[in-house]
C-alpha cells in the first residue's frame, strides 16, 4: 500500500521521510531541466527539501510546478536517478553504463569519481548535483561534451574546469549545481594512461 507523499492531501504537519524529500528533490531537478528553474532558484529549493522536517514544508517547493505530486520511493519512476555516496571511502562509477537524466554525488571524506566517457548518454542534458565536505567530485567526459559548471558554489574548496574545448554537434550537455565546502570538483577529460589503458584492454 503506498504511503503518503509530499502534496499528496495529508496532514501537513506529519514528518516526512527521506525518501518525501529525495522525491521532492528530483522533481525540482526535472524542473531545472525543463527550464522552468534557474540554478539560484534550484539550489535553494534543493536546501530547503533537504532540511524539511514535514509535508507542509516540502508541498510549497513543487506547488508552482506542473503535473502530479511525486509520492517518494512507492511511485514509479519512469527513470530512476544515479545516487552516488562517498563517507570515508571512495565511490567509482565508470566503464559501461547508461546516463540518467538526473545525477547526485556526495562525498563527505572520501572520494567520487564519475566517468563518462565510456557511457551511454541518451539524452541531451545531464543534470549532476554535487555535494562536497571534505572529499573530492571527479568528473571524466568525452571529448566533445559541454560541461557548464558556473553553478557550483565553492567555499574553502574550489571547482576546476578543464573541459573547455568547442562542443561537438548534437553532444550532451553537463550541467553541474551544487557545493564544495573543503573539497574540491575536478572536471577533465581522459588523460593519456586513461586511454591507453582502454585500447590494451
Amino acid at each position: 500500500m503506498p504511503g503518503p507523499g509530499p502534496g499528496s492531501g495529508h496532514d501537513p504537519a506529519l514528518r516526512a521521510s527521506h525518501a518525501d524529500r529525495e522525491a521532492v528533490a528530483d522533481r525540482l531537478r526535472e524542473a531545472a531541466g525543463d527550464g522552468r528553474l534557474d540554478i539560484e532558484e534550484l539550489e535553494e529549493r534543493l536546501e530547503r527539501a533537504f532540511a524539511a522536517k514535514t509535508y507542509g514544508e516540502l508541498a510549497p517547493l513543487t506547488a508552482d510546478l506542473p503535473g502530479e505530486p511525486l509520492t517518494g520511493a512507492t511511485g514509479p519512476q519512469a527513470e530512476e536517478p544515479l545516487v552516488l555516496r562517498a563517507g570515508a571511502g571512495d565511490v567509482t562509477q565508470t566503464g559501461h553504463w547508461h546516463v540518467p537524466r538526473h545525477i547526485s554525488a556526495t562525498s563527505l571524506m572520501g572520494n567520487v569519481t564519475i566517468d563518462f566517457s565510456q557511457a551511454e548518454c541518451r539524452v541531451r542534458e545531464v543534470l549532476l548535483e554535487v555535494r562536497v565536505s571534505i572529499g573530492d567530485v571527479t568528473l571524466i567526459v568525452p571529448p566533445g561534451w559541454t560541461v557548464r559548471a558556473h553553478g557550483v558554489r565553492a567555499y574553502v574548496g574550489s571547482v576546476r574546469n578543464k573541459a573547455v574545448e568547442p562542443p561537438a554537434p548534437g553532444a550532451p550537455t553537463l550541467e553541474v549545481t551544487g557545493s564544495a565546502g573543503m573539497g574540491n570538483v575536478r572536471i577533465r577529460y581522459p588523460n593519456r594512461w586513461e586511454l591507453w589503458r582502454r585500447k590494451a584492454g
